[in-house]
């Protein structure tokens, strides 16, 4: 077996949708594998392109968006490390209904459609791991319209923060993309992103400068934000 297929294989093993399977069983989803590297600011695909399978990210992050006819982009998700899209159009038959486009340098996996049918065919197991990760990815948009519904514009950035902690007892962030990205992934105008950010500041919740933001008081930022 060549090289390459064995380091395809080794990033498989580490994907959560395909870890208990065995060597046999990675195989075939190897040969149905491509690996896709992207600079940052590279496009993968563009909204309309055929779907023929999905894509896992290994490392990096990748931007899905549309732009309205007024020109306007709205940022729909960000994926990062261990996250997967793709999965419900490659089975609905349909082209992509966003564009998808790296904001860092990333490396993918793109499984093909008929290498997941024909596992999908042959393990049970695999097919409801599969309907698991959709079914979260279909919370996660439904909490995000209720989010956009019920929420302040200030409890939708607050939230953010608080989630993008990396531990619990942190107090620094640095955020991942540019703040039109951010502000357009919490359905913000920009404009409004960074004037929320300048009344936490001067309320002494947090301190910022560019991406790199600064928690002041976690227990007041989390009661201001009607935790």
């Amino acid at each position: 077996m060549d090289k390459h297929k064995i380091k395809v294989q080794d990033f498989l093993a580490r994907v959560a949708l395909f870890n208990s399977m065995g060597a046999e069983e990675l195989s075939r989803i190897a040969l149905g594998t491509t690996e896709v590297r992207v600079e940052r600011g590279g496009q993968i695909f563009q909204r309309g392109d055929a779907c023929v399978g999905f894509h896992q990210v290994i490392y990096g992050q990748v931007k899905l968006s549309f732009t309205s006819v007024s020109g306007v982009e709205k940022v729909i998700e960000l994926i990062g490390p261990g996250q997967s899209f793709g999965e419900a159009l490659m089975f609905m038959g349909s082209p992509y209904i966003v564009s998808a486009q790296a904001t860092e340098d990333t490396l993918l996996l793109h499984v093909s459609k008929p290498v997941i049918y024909r596992e999908i065919h042959h393990d049970a197991e695999f097919a409801c791991k599969m309907l698991a990760g959709l079914s979260q990815r279909m919370h996660s948009l439904m909490c995000d319209m209720e989010s956009y519904a019920l929420r302040t514009g200030t409890q939708r950035v607050v939230a953010y923060l608080l989630k993008e902690l990396p531990e619990t007892d942190a107090t620094h962030i640095t955020l991942p993309v540019t703040k039109a990205v951010l502000a357009s992934r919490l359905n913000l105008t920009p404009e409004h992103f960074s004037r929320i950010l300048a009344e936490l500041s001067a309320q002494q919740l947090i301190s910022f400068k560019g991406r790199k933001i600064n928690i002041l008081n976690t227990e007041a930022l989390r009661n201001h934000a009607g935790y």
